[in-house]
């Protein structure tokens, strides 16, 4: 079996009788290992993105702060957005004067954007690489992401709810 995506990467994985845990955590090591060069590469053309990691890979650079509410779980954020691959390939975006509404830890938004939504005050605006194994992982989304895609998000927070 290959998974493919868009790059010229292809990661090979044995259908073979042989394949056992650690083969996988090999396999997903050196895809994380190639995944965090790229986005070393990435932010090396970046230079003014002041951004700090978090224990799961996340990237961020609170570029625009303000003084407003925290954001936790259960809450219902309310974000603007823009999604785009390391590439440029923009993938998606909110509509002028629309958001979209996230609700914190309890959506079926990946993983890596309820991480970063968490680190944001209300008015605050970022800048997130989400690493593929906290953002679509093996699959994509089936639609505008490809299989192991890093993303960048730009993102507003613009307000929340209970």
């Amino acid at each position: 079996m290959s998974f493919l995506s868009c790059s010229d990467d292809e990661v090979l994985v044995s259908p073979g009788g042989n394949w056992n845990n650690r083969n996988s955590s090999v396999l997903n090591k050196t895809i994380a290992q190639k995944e965090e060069v790229n986005i070393d590469l990435y932010l090396e053309m970046r230079p003014k993105w002041q951004m700090q990691k978090t224990g799961s890979g996340l990237r961020y650079w609170i570029y625009e702060s303000s003084s407003g509410d925290s954001i936790y779980s259960g809450d219902v954020a309310e974000v603007e957005y823009s999604v785009e691959l390391l590439d440029g390939t923009k993938c998606y975006a909110t509509a002028d004067d629309e958001y979209k509404e996230v609700l914190v830890d309890q959506s079926e938004v990946e993983s890596g954007l309820q991480e970063a939504i968490k680190l944001l005050s209300t008015g605050d605006r970022a800048k997130f690489i989400i690493p593929s194994h906290i953002a679509h992982g093996l699959l994509g989304d089936l639609n505008k992401i490809p299989p192991l895609r890093t993303l960048v998000i730009d993102l507003t927070l613009l307000g929340k709810t209970k």
